[in-house]
């Protein structure tokens, strides 16, 4: 199996193909937002913004497979899937235990070098609560669903990245 990941990771159409799959969960997150008429919250926000780390890992990956760049892609890969992963479990905690203790910020929080939410509001303005329950499939809710798609893209990164160092032959 090691030698297989490493196979894929050294070409383009895995990557691609994990551009594709954060494409069309970034694409279903517009649907919600602007033909469903959901509200996205602050969290919901940068859950996108950590799924567009993925579909970035995978576009870079998908440069130049065979280069160290490769290498960058996987620890974006990682980082992206880590880091939405926390913020799909903390809104998940928000949205199953609301409290006015644990609540989230009223406006999303970029750096001035990166102000998403000024550059591409119809994309990254928040207008939503954290704990509003709005959608569910399944009987789970929209961050609960995250927290699955983020702890597999984090999964099969790990498992890529330690398959760098199998033979590929």
């Amino acid at each position: 199996m090691m030698r297989f990941l490493t196979h894929c990771s050294q070409g383009r159409n895995a990557w691609l193909l994990m551009a594709l799959t954060a494409l069309i969960l970034e694409g279903s997150a517009l649907y919600f937002q602007h033909v469903m008429k959901l509200q996205p919250c602050v969290m919901c926000i940068y859950e996108r913004v950590a799924l567009f780390g993925v579909f970035g890992a995978g576009l870079l990956g998908a440069i130049a497979p065979k280069t160290p760049l490769r290498w960058l892609a996987i620890i974006l890969w990682i980082y992206s899937a880590w880091r939405g992963l926390q913020l799909a479990w903390e809104h998940t905690i928000i949205q199953l235990y609301p409290s006015p203790f644990n609540t989230c910020d009223f406006f999303v929080n970029f750096p001035s070098w990166l102000a998403l939410d000024k550059w591409l509001p119809s994309v990254f303005e928040a207008s939503g609560d954290c704990s509003a329950r709005q959608w569910q499939f399944l009987s789970l809710e929209m961050p609960q669903w995250l927290v699955g798609i983020f702890a597999a893209y984090l999964v099969v990164a790990v498992l890529v990245l330690i398959s760098q160092f199998f033979d590929r032959k």
